[in-house]
């Protein structure tokens, strides 16, 4: 039986104390960061080893390759690619030709994923951008209109997706308000039910359509004035389920991010129960890494049918001259950066 968690290696290859632990209490997938990767054969190889290790062969291997300062795949084996803020730029002036960059930008990203292993990219981001929140979202957003993030956010998705990639929108019910970097304190957002509803949710409501999201670790006291969305009863049922009415799998943000008090096994069961479908434990030792698998003995009951829906399945990606594409994308953001 798997485990509903999501978890990560040290480094570039496996080592023996990982796979014994994996064999032992198989995770549902593995989180890939910029320690792990080395070079295209060099993840090809691990993702090979991570799928068969838990005797999986769909297992989703996620990964946050958003373009800009969010890339865990880098020069020189992988070109660079613009951050979400350029895109924004271009709209104003051209908003069919950013829809059209953004989709082809997705697209090259997500064939570079889906030749070495990765299935699941942590993207696009569909929090707004906000002046004087704190810059962990800043120009990773699509700008600070609705609207407009919702177009390109939409572009972003089916681009990967073409690509042969599942996408997860982020950060629901919305990061961009946010004061502090939720990797390293709790964020309280003190809006208005109103204002959420007229600005921060829209994005997401409009693309709950997608097969996966992840949550945010922000308290909205307007709604729980206590618990942050990974670990709410209240916003994952209320809001995000049955206000934005999205119906896909539900991920937590990583767990050991400093928002979260709790420990990681804790913090895991707290966001399953809460109503995510999958933890999402990322940099913990060894010791972490088993306590959450241990925790969560039994907790994949109950929600495999929506996971086995997105998960058992195999998306292709079509054929396209990349090289050609991504020539077009630089000159069409020159200008922009």
């Amino acid at each position: 039986m798997y485990h509903p968690v999501i978890s990560d290696v040290e480094g570039l290859e496996i080592s023996a104390e990982e796979r014994a632990l994996f064999s032992e209490l198989p995770p549902y997938g593995f989180i890939l960061f910029q320690r792990n990767c080395e070079n295209p054969e060099q993840i090809k190889a691990l993702t090979a080893e991570m799928r068969e290790i838990i005797g999986f062969d769909n297992a989703p291997i996620l990964i946050d390759q958003e373009g800009g300062r969010v890339a865990r795949l880098g020069q020189p084996n992988w070109p660079a690619y613009p951050s979400a803020g350029v895109y924004s730029k271009l709209y104003e002036t051209n908003p069919t030709l950013a829809s059209s960059a953004v989709q082809v930008q997705s697209k090259l990203m997500a064939d570079e994923l889906s030749k070495v292993g990765i299935s699941v990219n942590c993207y696009p981001v569909a929090d707004l951008l906000y002046s004087g929140a704190d810059k962990v979202i800043g120009d990773r957003a699509y700008g600070d209109c609705p609207d407009k993030v919702s177009v390109l956010a939409q572009s972003a998705a089916q681009g990967t997706i073409n690509g042969g990639i599942i996408p997860i929108m982020k950060h629901l019910p919305g990061h961009g308000r946010a004061d502090v970097d939720s990797h390293k304190k709790l964020p309280v957002v003190k809006a208005s039910l109103n204002d959420l509803r007229k600005t921060d949710f829209i994005p997401f409501s409009y693309l709950n359509y997608l097969p996966c999201a992840m949550t945010a670790h922000v308290v909205y006291t307007a709604i729980d004035p206590i618990n942050c969305a990974t670990v709410s009863k209240t916003i994952i049922s209320d809001i995000i389920r049955d206000e934005i009415g999205f119906k896909g799998v539900l991920f937590s943000d990583d767990l050991s991010m400093k928002a979260l008090s709790g420990t990681p096994e804790k913090n895991a069961l707290d966001a399953l129960s809460a109503g995510c479908d999958l933890a999402v434990h990322c940099n913990g030792d060894i010791l972490e890494r088993r306590a959450v698998l241990e925790a969560t003995v039994d907790q994949l009951l109950g929600r495999e049918n929506r996971l086995n829906y997105f998960f058992n399945q195999n998306v292709k990606a079509g054929d396209v001259d990349n090289n050609k594409l991504y020539h077009w994308l630089l000159e069409t953001v020159k200008g922009y950066e």
